[in-house]
């Protein structure tokens, strides 16, 4: 399983399905933001990251332009990463406290990172052609993490393509019954993952209040008394 894993994050890192967002994301690498500038950017799609063992799966939205889209991992180098990690690490799903780089020995026990678009957007906004796109990467990671007991869905978007490929496999006959909260949780059948739902940890919701570390720590708490239950 961990080599099928290693092989499909390198596909993702070569994928040129979205010209639109690899032509982003290699502009952003050359343009550099002033902070950065001694940085070399990954400036391509970001693959998932985590343990091949994860009973915690994580969906995120896509990488940030001078975040994962610099730094070359899922949530690494910007502020939505900075609590992110900090509350795995505090709930045990993460080795310490703070990613900085790809190559910083973060390790990851019980949980695996992956988002609905691998490449950074442009106004962190992903074309629903571009979700599409990548969304066999995340079926197939679906199928590779067979121990995995809960998804958390940090986002509305991510929250609504984890419920579409339910929809397309027959699992859920709709999206209806399932509405994008803060901490909710749902069952989707017998024998499924829970599926918990989270407001997004990014600047503009931690910065506002929206989101607070208290709230997200408690949603990774409950998901590690889930994983620990089981389906």
């Amino acid at each position: 399983m961990a080599d099928s894993l290693a092989i499909l994050e390198r596909e993702i890192s070569e994928c040129r399905l979205c010209p639109r967002l690899r032509d982003y994301t290699a502009g952003i690498a050359v343009t550099k933001r002033r902070a950065y500038r001694d940085w070399e950017y990954w400036g391509k799609p970001v693959p998932s990251f985590g343990d091949p063992g994860a009973r915690v799966l994580i969906l995120g939205l896509a990488p940030g332009a001078h975040g994962s889209n610099r730094t070359g991992r899922m949530f690494t180098g910007d502020r939505s990463g900075d609590i992110l990690y900090r509350v795995l690490n505090r709930t045990g799903f993460a080795s310490q406290p703070a990613s900085i780089s790809r190559n910083d020995g973060m390790r990851l026990t019980g949980a695996y990172i992956t988002a609905s678009c691998h490449c950074a957007p442009p106004g962190n906004k992903p074309a629903p052609v571009e979700i599409r796109n990548c969304r066999p990467y995340f079926e197939r990671e679906l199928e590779l993490l067979t121990d995995v007991k809960v998804v958390v869905a940090l986002g509305k978007i991510a929250f609504d393509n984890y419920l579409d490929v339910l929809k397309a496999r027959g699992v859920i006959a709709s999206r209806a019954a399932f509405q994008f909260g803060h901490d909710r949780q749902y069952r989707t059948g017998q024998g499924q993952p829970f599926l918990l739902a989270s407001y997004h940890p990014s600047q503009q919701n931690t910065s506002t209040g929206k989101l607070t570390e208290k709230m997200l720590t408690d949603v990774f708490r409950r998901a590690k008394r889930l994983a620990e239950r089981g389906s």
